[in-house]
């Protein structure tokens, strides 16, 4: 994770803190004015209960986000305006390398600089509908406070500087022209304190004490003006401020009247005026359709279906019952020449988890500059768009399964944890009316899939399937149903590089549990010993996950002690195994439990030195005395002695 990208994340959560229960005590005051357009949502919690996700939304499944604007023109990466006045930062130092000290050369003067010489938003738009786009979302304001859209309360704007175009404006038209809902962020809300920086100075060096161009008088209407001692928090508490962001989003949302309105934060300050604009939205929309509110709000605090709650950079652990969002990039947020795009797969697998789970995904393609794409990214785009014409069906206007999936690696969800090496092991459904969908996150080796949910256990009423096939291929596949699961042969020509899907139809498609498919039993090797995998557990708690180290997959930081794993272990003989578990602390060791045909060890996981760090430590014995398969559970012995640790796995070693 960027030490930016950390920073964000922290300044995010802490604004989450203050949570809408305290709103009447953060009440906005006799002197702010917030009108709303007429209709049925007020700027309560309990009014916006009344909400309901519109159907464009859930159908849309995939978006494309223009995070773009000055901060892209050094090319240098995200929060570039702030941090060319923090010394120490990368930004601070390539911007007096390159442009001089923010005292004589500040961001008031790299705006100008902004051109967009090679901007064609509707050659843009074509490729963004081509790539499967259905809703588009531009820029509005970012921290920096320079605003996107021609504005009458704003004189630093992007129809006044720069490129001298209404650039939200532009962007609407060709979204409109090529039938994608168009959507505007705001991250105006932090921009106060996140840009007080510029009115400092240097503390030390030939600069010392002379202030940036922020503490001018003149530029306070792109700085603002100081904020009072303590006001620190992602939200400024300062009242006038409230009314200046209200007052100018209101101006975004009354001239282009988006379809949906991203806010980079929870909502904005915890109080009446963040809660008016979404109502004002809501009202004004329903007025502009016929009573019916189409407009979706985004931003990142859980909403219990009043808003659409969005995750930076992350995912949902398992389907969510209201519509959610990702929000991530190709990139770093603004143009950096350091970074690597994201490969195609990335995006693909992103997307088909999402979808799997109730969720959508908002992609920013990383624009130059000029407002032209590098050649890797028009071809990405252009394998978007190949892999989408074959698997659409499978993902656009969809709905999840009774599960999501069948998942060999177990995550955590939550904003900022994006990075999973997924493979063919991974299953994903979705489901369009009768017709289900099983969506393999890579094509396996060996070209067959086993989907495990779909198993039919003996005298079961369940899973009649009476067709499968194979999305891009017009042959008919080879497919059986066993108490295992079900077992499809492939073609022999991948289809896609990426993904194998499988469009199944039947009557009384029913989830089953792994635990009634005995390809879940390890079974044990020629010396008749056992070991079972972090990535074979069913891991039992909302936080409890797996990564990867060094190529092996491992329960990671488990620090909960309410959590446990178990595994569905095949005995075929009785016999004596002597138990040792691979675990890694930093800190304390861990006790722990582990329980199996009746019996319990009490163990002890041992102090490494270091997560990544792990050793292996004997438990002692235990007796099976009938074969079969058996649950072999470990779990924290009580919540005193439970350290966080990571488990790699059990092993059982035939001690006769």
């Amino acid at each position: 994770m960027k030490s930016l990208e950390f920073k964000h994340l922290l300044l995010v959560c802490l604004a989450g803190i203050s949570t809408l229960a305290t709103a009447a005590a953060q009440s906005p005051g006799p002197d702010l004015n917030l009108p709303i357009a007429p209709g049925r949502f007020q700027p309560t919690m309990e009014s916006l209960t009344n909400y309901s996700c519109p159907d464009w939304f859930r159908d849309a499944k995939f978006g494309i986000w223009a995070h773009w604007g000055p901060q892209a023109v050094p090319m240098d990466g995200d929060w570039y305006a702030r941090g060319m006045y923090e010394p120490g930062n990368k930004h601070y130092t390539y911007h007096t390398n390159h442009y001089g000290h923010p005292s004589e050369f500040g961001y008031k003067d790299i705006i100008p600089l902004w051109k967009a010489e090679k901007w064609d938003p509707d050659r843009l738009m074509r490729l963004y509908k081509a790539a499967g786009a259905k809703y588009f979302v531009s820029m509005g304001s970012h921290h920096d406070n320079f605003f996107l859209w021609n504005s009458k309360l704003h004189r630093w704007n992007a129809a006044n500087m720069g490129p001298k175009r209404d650039v939200v404006g532009d962007w609407q038209k060709a979204a409109r022209k090529y039938g994608l809902r168009f959507g505007v962020s705001e991250h105006l809300g932090a921009s106060f304190t996140w840009f007080q920086s510029s009115h400092r100075s240097d503390k030390d060096g030939p600069k010392a004490g002379v202030p940036y161009d922020g503490a001018n008088p003149a530029n306070g209407d792109l700085y603002h003006f100081p904020a009072e001692p303590g006001d620190t928090g992602w939200y400024s508490k300062n009242p006038k401020w409230h009314q200046q962001w209200f007052n100018e989003i209101k101006e975004l949302v009354d001239n282009y009247h988006p379809d949906l309105l991203y806010t980079d934060g929870g909502v904005p300050f915890g109080n009446v005026a963040g809660l008016s604009m979404i109502a004002h939205l809501y009202n004004q929309d329903a007025t502009r359709h016929g009573g019916k509110t189409e407009a979706v709000y985004n931003c990142k605090q859980k909403s219990d279906g009043r808003w659409i709650e969005d995750l930076e950079r992350g995912i949902m652990p398992k389907i969510d019952p209201y519509p959610w969002q990702t929000d991530t990039s190709i990139g770093d947020w603004y143009y950096n020449r350091d970074w690597k795009f994201r490969p195609v797969s990335w995006v693909i697998h992103m997307l088909v988890d999402n979808v799997s789970k109730n969720g959508n995904l908002l992609l920013n393609v990383v624009q130059r500059p000029d407002g032209s794409l590098d050649p890797e990214v028009e071809t990405m785009l252009g394998q978007l768009a190949e892999w989408n014409a074959i698997h659409g069906e499978a993902i656009f206007g969809s709905r999840p399964w009774m599960v999501y999936g069948e998942s060999a690696v177990k995550v955590k969800g939550g904003a900022f944890k994006e990075d999973f090496k997924y493979s063919a092991k991974e299953i994903r459904f979705t489901t369009r009316g009768a017709t289900l969908y099983a969506i393999a996150l890579g094509w396996p080796e060996d070209g067959q899939l086993l989907i495990r949910s779909l198993a039919k256990p003996p005298g079961a009423k369940v899973n009649n399937l009476k067709s499968v096939s194979s999305l891009g291929y017009k042959g008919k596949v080879q497919w059986h149903q066993t108490p295992e699961g079900l077992v499809v042969k492939l073609p022999e020509k991948k289809v896609s590089e990426f993904t194998a899907a499988l469009k199944i139809t039947g009557t009384n498609l029913k989830n089953i549990p792994f635990a009634t498919a005995s390809k879940l039993a390890p079974a044990p090797d020629a010396q008749g010993n056992l070991r079972l995998l972090a990535d074979d557990a069913e891991l039992h708690g909302d936080q409890i996950g797996t990564e990867e180290r060094d190529g092996q997959p491992n329960i990671a930081f488990w620090d909960k002690a309410g959590e446990w794993a178990s595994w569905t272990a095949r005995f075929p003989q009785a016999g004596v195994y002597k138990v040792s578990a691979s675990s890694a602390s930093p800190s304390s060791p861990s006790e722990f439990v582990i329980e199996v045909a009746g019996q319990r060890l009490t163990g002890q996981g041992g102090q490494t030195g270091g997560w990544e760090n792990f050793k292996e430590v004997s438990l002692g014995q235990i007796e099976i005395k009938q074969p079969g398969d058996l649950v072999i559970a470990i779990r924290p012995k009580d919540a005193a002695s439970w350290k966080p640790m990571n488990l790699r796995y059990l092993k059982l070693t035939k001690a006769d």
